[in-house]
């Protein structure tokens, strides 16, 4: 297929018949400094794709979307971002695919589960992976998004895919158009938050996260690091990003970061 609209997104876009992973593809590329800020690579067939936790990401050829993105970010100043910034960045890009899916779907049917999960009525679409590159500041978000798979074929039971759900669009024409929705809400986000001296408030980023997270005011249990489980309410996401929840055990607030996904599991 041609993405002649997701193309128009991107300075430099690559398109894989197959790729074992976009994020290790890109990384390689961008590893001589040259690859350009918002360099994109995106497949219908990943092969050997990975999710948070060390999770593998396996899905039917043709019938998902995985892409990475190349973000360079910069202050106005020249100065690189502090590392407490970049924790913000995987929760923009779940906000850039929510407001993606938004475009194809019922927009009051999408949800984001805090940090970076997009739901269809509460069920799995699409899920974010952001590999940070301290050396070289740079930073590779990966995405999946399960773009026509049928039912039987799901990899669990709380998962759903656009066509299932009903999207407006279909095919070629449903993976080039969400897609280029995608990289223009993720590269509008991000520049503006960036350009903002990465402040979330400041930016407005921190209200428009909060206002799309759907597990703000839902009774959560957070598998903790070290094994135990925390039951609470989720009330607020803080200043770093993190899920803040109340537990019902002694009321007492805890703050789960939101910058490493792979340390928490968040089940509404």
């Amino acid at each position: 297929m041609t993405w002649t609209l997701s193309r128009a997104e991107a300075p430099r876009f690559e398109a894989l018949d197959e790729s074992p992973s976009t994020n290790t593809e890109l990384a390689a590329r961008a590893a001589d400094g040259t690859e350009p800020d918002f360099s994109v690579i995106v497949t219908r067939n990943q092969t050997a794709g990975r999710g948070r936790l060390g999770r593998t990401w396996v899905a039917p050829p043709g019938q998902t979307l995985a892409v990475s993105v190349l973000l360079r970010p910069v202050l106005p100043g020249g100065e690189p971002l502090e590392l407490s910034h970049f924790g913000w960045l995987p929760l923009i890009a779940g906000l850039a695919m929510a407001t993606a899916v938004k475009s194809v779907i019922e927009p009051a049917r999408v949800g984001l589960k805090w940090p970076n999960d997009v739901q269809v009525d509460g069920l799995k679409v699409s899920g974010i992976l952001a590999e940070l590159f301290p050396a070289s500041g740079a930073v590779i978000i990966g995405a999946g998004l399960n773009l026509s798979i049928a039912e039987a074929d799901l990899p669990t039971p709380t998962s759903t895919s656009l066509e299932l759900a009903g999207a407006h669009l279909l095919g070629d024409e449903l993976a080039d158009a969400v897609l280029a929705a995608y990289l223009a809400a993720l590269r509008s986000l991000s520049s503006g938050f960036v350009k903002l001296g990465a402040d979330p408030e400041g930016s407005g980023i921190h209200d428009l996260v909060s206002e799309s997270c759907s597990t703000l005011g839902q009774q959560v249990r957070v598998q903790l690091p070290g094994g135990d489980d925390l039951y609470g309410t989720a009330t607020s996401i803080d200043r770093a990003g993190r899920l803040v929840v109340r537990s019902s055990a002694d009321g007492q607030e805890t703050a789960v970061a939101a910058g490493d996904v792979t340390h928490v599991r968040v089940v509404s």
